[in-house]
């Protein structure tokens, strides 16, 4: 393992900058040059973020998969709508969990046991033969999906340093993408295969990621957060060396932890004799401070929308929506399922590229106007192809586009900035726990778009879906305009402070 290890605490005790203590570097000399990027954080943040990508690819794979085990095992329109939602469901759990478990048995441990579960839940999956079996298997690889979710975020916003942590910890999300990009293209290359055997080798082949994934995690350092939580100052020091740009940041950046860490209430010590239950009672039944009770406000509230706006709906029933204006062909529709995964990943590539140059206020404004826009034409072009008695190419052309023109504006903002916007501004004593608390309200919002879009478009039509997803959308670019602060360049400890004034 290439966890660092170190005995002293040693910490360089020359004085701070204001600058520096409010999360913005320090101008340089004339003449300077800048310090280099850290490589070695890049490194790390891509090993966790690595983990995300098996739950895109297992989330995702039903959207195909579907239409063959319908056959293959006789499921129903209700037995697919509760299997394609129930692994949102079912992650609650865990991810209630997760906060718990990674303070416990560190961020980096927790990710390893994440892809045991994903490993165990493939393998389950490709083997099921019922309706309950299968439902069985996607429970056990929801367990994986929430540590991931919860975890890979936090590792990476506490391993990064400020100059690059927008970009870093949106790395997962581009990640979950690529996952998502590859189920389709599984989904695509093996339609060929026997009806029986085509959608179990689509599952089948994910059992094999999660090995190579869970080494390369066991070679990370544990968070440098992490360690000083557990009085290991030493190791903490050691992995900032590694992942800070400069020496000196690094030990900026420790005595910032470390007063982070004295300052959090409850101590760790009686959080974990708790069972961190401390840490429930402070976002949960005591009056938090005002600058937290925003923040939880404003992670909460981008949590929910970033899945109100129905973006699952179209990656898990897109079969459904070009079904739904002509096109009949299984060939021609995974294909333009993969179309999707591709521009999802490009424009969540080009999100995350743009997080610490234009920040994370103006590309979620963008994200939430673009998004309520096009799923309207969405809905416009839909009630215009199921309003005609036959349908033409143009009409499945331009519903293709607009389905396309949603995934990518979804993803340069909505889908490049929310974890990492979500995981730096919570505060150290809140930051597992307090993210669970997010990501459980992501995936049950998420669980009820899902398993209700079927029946929705049965109740209020299939345009009627995507005009109620406009709708919320357009309301959360008012909740972004008027609740969320500008955080680039900001230091983790430096966002009480932000959230307060």
């Amino acid at each position: 393992m290439a966890q660092a290890v170190g005995s002293a605490d040693a910490t360089t005790e020359a004085p701070l900058l204001l600058s520096s203590t409010l999360g913005t570097p320090p101008p340089l000399l004339a003449g300077a040059r800048a310090p280099r990027r850290n490589r070695f954080a890049f490194v790390c943040a891509t090993l966790a973020s690595v983990t995300t990508m098996l739950h895109g690819y297992n989330l995702t794979l039903m959207s195909g998969a579907e239409l063959f085990m319908r056959e293959d095992v006789g499921l129903t329109d209700a037995e697919v709508e509760v299997l394609a939602g129930s692994m949102n469901v079912f992650m609650l759990a865990s991810i209630l969990a997760a906060g718990w478990v990674a303070d416990h048995l560190g961020r980096r441990r927790t990710l390893v046991l994440a892809n045991a579960f994903f490993m165990a839940g493939a393998l389950a999956m490709s083997l099921g033969t019922s309706f309950a079996a299968l439902m069985a298997a996607r429970f056990v690889t929801s367990v994986g999906s929430g540590f991931a979710r919860v975890v890979a975020p936090v590792y990476n916003a506490e391993i990064s340093p400020p100059s690059t942590r927008g970009v870093l910890s949106s790395m997962l999300d581009m990640f979950i993408n690529v996952g998502i990009l590859l189920s389709y293209v599984s989904n695509y290359a093996f339609s060929g295969l026997p009806v029986h055997l085509g959608w179990r080798v689509m599952y089948g082949i994910g059992v094999i990621p999660p090995v190579f994934i869970a080494a390369g995690v066991l070679f990370m350092p544990e968070s440098p957060w992490w360690l000083a939580m557990q009085g290991r100052h030493g190791d903490a020091r050691a992995v900032l060396m590694r992942t800070s740009d400069t020496p000196a940041d690094a030990d900026l950046q420790l005595r910032e932890i470390k007063r982070a860490v004295a300052d959090a209430e409850p101590p760790p010590a009686a959080a974990r004799h708790s069972g961190g239950a401390g840490v429930w009672k402070q976002l949960l039944v005591r009056r938090p401070s005002t600058s937290v009770r925003r923040i939880l406000t404003c992670v909460l509230g981008l949590h929910f929308f970033v899945q109100a706006s129905g973006v699952d709906a179209i990656l898990l029933y897109s079969p459904l929506v070009f079904k739904a204006v002509g096109m009949a062909s299984n060939s021609a529709i995974l294909g333009a399922t993969v179309a999707i995964g591709a521009v999802k990943t490009c424009f969540i590539l080009v999100g995350m590229l743009f997080t610490d140059r234009l920040g994370r206020r103006p590309l979620l404004l963008a994200s939430t106007a673009g998004v309520a826009t096009t799923a309207t034409a969405l809905g416009v072009t839909l009630y215009i192809g199921t309003s005609t008695t036959s349908s033409s190419p143009a009409t499945a052309a331009a519903c293709l586009a607009s389905v396309l023109a949603v995934v990518a504006t979804y993803s340069i903002g909505y889908g490049s900035v929310v974890s990492a916007y979500s995981a730096e501004v919570l505060p150290l004593r809140l930051r597992a726990q307090g993210s669970s608390l997010a990501m459980a309200v992501n995936r049950l919002t998420c669980g009820v778009v899902s398993m209700t879009f079927i029946s929705l478009a049965d109740g209020i039509t299939m345009p009627g879906c995507f005009f109620l997803y406009a709708a919320v959308t357009a309301a959360a670019f008012v909740f972004v305009y008027v609740r969320l602060p500008e955080t680039k360049g900001r230091s983790l400890e430096d966002m009480e402070v932000l959230f307060h004034n």
